[in-house]
C-alpha cells in the first residue's frame, strides 16, 4: 500500500440562515442609558469646534465620541429620531442628554422641555 501524503482538511464555516433571513443587514445598537432629555436652540459653538445649528439633528452627550450616531427614543410616545453627538452636556444632574430643536420637535417634547428617553448607540 502507498502512503499519500495528504494537506490537512479545511472546511468553510458553515453558518445556519434563520427562516426569516432579509437581504437587507440589521442596523446593529447597544443601549447607551436611559433617563432624561431637554433640548437646547442657542446659538453657540458646540465643544466639537462646529457652529450649532437648531435645525440639524444634534446632540449633547457627556462621553460618546464625537460623530457617534444615537436613536433618541421618547419612551411615553416611542417616537425615535437619530441625531449625531457634537456637543458636551448636558449640565443639569439627573439628564442624560441634550437634543437640538429639531430633534426635540420629532420627539414631539418642545412643549414639556424635558422627556424620559431610551438612548441607543446605532452602529
Amino acid at each position: 500500500m502507498v502512503e499519500r501524503h495528504r494537506e490537512p482538511r479545511r472546511l468553510a464555516g458553515v453558518y445556519a440562515r434563520p427562516r426569516h433571513h432579509s437581504p437587507v443587514r440589521a442596523v446593529e445598537t447597544h443601549t447607551a442609558s436611559q433617563g432624561v432629555a431637554s433640548f437646547y436652540s442657542e446659538d453657540q459653538e458646540t465643544a466639537s469646534g462646529e457652529k450649532f445649528d437648531k435645525h440639524e439633528l444634534t446632540a449633547a452627550h457627556p462621553t460618546l465620541p464625537f460623530g457617534t450616531r444615537l436613536r433618541v427614543t421618547n419612551v411615553s410616545t416611542g417616537r425615535s429620531v437619530t441625531v449625531r453627538v457634537n456637543d458636551r452636556g448636558p449640565y443639569v444632574r439627573g439628564r442624560v442628554v441634550d437634543v437640538s430643536y429639531s430633534a426635540a420637535e420629532a420627539l414631539g417634547m418642545v412643549n414639556k422641555g424635558v422627556t424620559n428617553v431610551k438612548l441607543d448607540v446605532v452602529q
